[in-house]
């Protein structure tokens, strides 16, 4: 602590990332990231943009970036936002578009920044209870309108994996007309719908996505919001006040490139479900708790430890995982599924650690 701190940086405590670890005996399954390598077309735009000059600033607004992403989803360019990852895109949201006027909503586990933005933005967070099947009842947000500054859902869920369907989510915005509502979907893309079918029933919907997922780009850092015009003019106003450059050249004729390239993006999207549903029922069978994900990543719960213990024991024997504290949470460890490979490597050892053989 420093004399020189001000209020704000006083009471903060800051988001913990996933450990970067640099030892490369370990296999990384901590931070939900691609197991493959990103889109070779994304890779070729980035080596001609290299070739090319660096000494001018790039587009502010990104608007090959957004034309792009505006044609996967059927969007107009001025319904597309983007920043530097999702983390950028939300806090321009919290800052810009919650209220201080209320509590902003979000459920009880969740991506640990939500909280952490609300403090740093002197907001009231008030966290929602979830069912005891870690499922949301959006019930639960129906308080009257004046008492809500914003919700926001992570969909599927950050920490748990488990999505809420397409009528759960049109139900809450009918409940909360004007109320902001943000379904962050970072991992939609690996097993439910997105909600931008929602975007022109209901102007209060923003919907934010990353390309550090399904798309391959976490070292990137590309993130963008789908909304009405009215609440992306809203966001563009925050990032001129703050930074009118979010995005490098590269990362823009990447992420754009990305985009273009819809093959590779099923393919691996296709791959990370599959052995999902594989070493779920793997793991399951020799004897795991394992939640129902519809993310690149499962909770799983060893049956005699704790997941403390458990990430430890895993530790040793060379796979780092996530583990996450809360009472809830405490039990589980969180697994970034990896390839076919890796993830058979993995169910040998979940197998030693529960005392079966391989051979069983």
């Amino acid at each position: 602590m420093s004399k020189f701190w001000n209020d704000r940086v006083n009471v903060l405590t800051p988001y913990v990332p996933g450990e970067q670890t640099q030892d490369a005996t370990l296999l990384k399954l901590n931070t939900n990231e691609s197991p493959y390598s990103s889109s070779p077309e994304a890779l070729k735009e980035i080596s001609l943009a290299i070739g090319g000059t660096l000494s001018k600033y790039p587009d502010p607004n990104a608007h090959h970036l957004c034309e792009s992403i505006g044609k996967f989803y059927s969007l107009k360019t001025e319904q597309i936002f983007v920043g530097n990852g999702s983390d950028e895109v939300l806090a321009h949201i919290f800052g810009g578009l919650f209220k201080n006027t209320g509590a902003v909503l979000s459920p009880e586990i969740t991506y640990e920044f939500y909280p952490i933005y609300c403090r740093y933005f002197g907001l009231e967070y008030r966290a929602v209870p979830l069912l005891g099947d870690f499922s949301v009842d959006v019930r639960l947000f129906g308080s009257p309108p004046d008492s809500i500054g914003g919700i926001i859902l992570a969909n599927p869920n950050a920490s748990t994996g488990v999505a809420l369907g397409i009528d759960g989510i049109r139900n809450l915005l009918l409940a909360n007309p004007e109320t902001t509502v943000v379904i962050d979907e970072a991992y939609v893309d690996f097993g439910t719908e997105s909600a931008v079918t929602l975007l022109p029933e209901h102007s209060n919907l923003v919907i934010v996505q990353t390309c550090s997922k399904s798309r391959g780009l976490a070292g990137l850092r590309v993130g963008f919001a789908l909304s009405s015009v009215d609440m992306i003019e809203g966001l563009t106003r925050m990032k001129n006040s703050f930074n009118s450059y979010p995005l490098d050249q590269l990362a823009q004729v990447g992420a754009a490139a990305a985009f273009a390239d819809i093959p590779y993006f099923e393919e691996t999207r296709n791959k990370v479900i599959a052995t999902r549903e594989k070493f779920t029922i793997d793991i399951k069978m020799a004897g795991y708790e394992v939640i129902p994900s519809r993310a690149n990543f499962i909770l799983a719960r060893h049956p005699n430890h704790d997941g403390a213990v458990f990430s430890r024991q895993l530790r040793a024997r060379g796979i780092l995982v996530r583990y996450l504290s809360g009472e809830k949470l405490a039990p589980f460890v969180r697994v970034t599924i990896g390839t076919d490979q890796q993830m058979e490597h993995v169910k040998k050892v979940f197998r030693d650690l529960n005392g079966l053989s391989n051979d069983e």
